[in-house]
């Protein structure tokens, strides 16, 4: 779901930056006043593009998200615990916020690009320890370490940004809407060092045997209609999200997601075959099945079934 909203109007900005942020506080100088705001939801996550032609200063309350953001253009100065962070280079990357800290932010013609996700979430993709919640994440550096690894978040920031452009409807599904939050929250494991567990543990080599394998492939064949995680997946096989990481690569030369990407490619496959092409059409059915990107859906379809969809679903009609 989109919510697009511009003004000119300093109280209808400072009315809408509460809604989504939380209680704060704007000062802001004279001058040329506008504001604009693209907030997409991804279910336990959203993209948020704000834009601002003033200069602003804003108190904010501790927030109850983490927030990653990009510089698209102008200047962003933060202050939340430690010397204030200044960041002005277009590309460039950095946490914004993260759970229980106050801030404050000065922007000048700031246009910024955020990703915005429930503190849940990433400790559910960063750990997933069977019988044990998840322990909040803690971010130690407000920049990509090393700094080349930038990319990795731009990259998937595009890419995801890229299916909410080309197919609103598509991202809507349950499906892909957990799967686009969900890579969201590993590129940020992956990019900014936290407190997480990141290798895998003795335990988790010992546990990487077929018996929980085989659970967790049952549960993925009975579950592919399903918005289930990895962390679901190790779960049901009663061991660690990182174990039955490694059980799928010893024993199948994949990864849960992989599987799962298969068996949903499966469906969709019957799926088109059934289907009326006057009722329906591929994008409807591969969205269905969590698959947001066309092309990309396509060329995984032809690798398999050696043919494009769209004539699976013409021949079926």
């Amino acid at each position: 779901m989109a919510t697009v909203f511009q003004t000119t109007d300093v109280d209808a900005a400072h009315e809408f930056l509460c809604r989504a942020y939380g209680r704060l506080r704007l000062r802001v100088t004279n001058g040329e006043h506008h504001a604009r705001f693209g907030h997409y939801a991804l279910g336990a996550a959203q993209l948020h593009r704000n834009s601002f032609r003033m200069s602003i200063d804003v108190d904010s309350a501790p927030q109850q998200t983490l927030i990653f953001g990009r510089v698209a253009g102008g200047h962003i100065a933060f202050r939340t615990r430690g010397p204030v962070r200044v960041y002005g280079r277009p590309g460039e990357v950095f946490t914004a916020v993260q759970p229980g800290e106050p801030h404050r932010a000065a922007l000048e013609d700031a246009d910024l690009e955020l990703a915005v996700l429930e503190p849940g979430l990433v400790a559910e993709v960063a750990d997933g320890a069977p019988g044990r919640a998840a322990h909040p994440i803690r971010f130690a550096a407000n920049v990509p370490v090393p700094a080349r690894s930038a990319w990795l978040w731009s990259t998937t920031y595009d890419y995801v940004l890229g299916c909410v452009a080309a197919a609103p409807e598509a991202v809507a599904e349950p499906l892909v809407a957990g799967s686009m939050a969900r890579l969201l929250a590993a590129t940020a494991l992956a990019v900014f060092p936290h407190d997480g567990p990141d290798e895998p543990t003795i335990e988790d080599r010992r546990d990487a045997h077929p018996v929980p394998l085989r659970r967790a492939v049952a549960f993925i064949d009975d579950n592919a209609h399903r918005d289930i995680s990895p962390a679901d997946i190790a779960s049901v096989a009663h061991v660690s999200i990182r174990a039955i990481q490694l059980a799928f690569r010893r024993h199948l030369d994949t990864t849960p997601r992989g599987y799962l990407r298969r068996v949903r490619l499966a469906h969709a496959h019957r799926d088109l075959l059934a289907a009326d092409p006057r009722d329906t059409t591929v994008m409807a059915i591969a969205s269905r099945w969590g698959f947001a990107d066309h092309s990309r859906f396509t060329a995984q379809y032809r690798a398999v079934y050696g043919v494009i969809p769209s004539w699976t679903l013409r021949r079926a009609g």
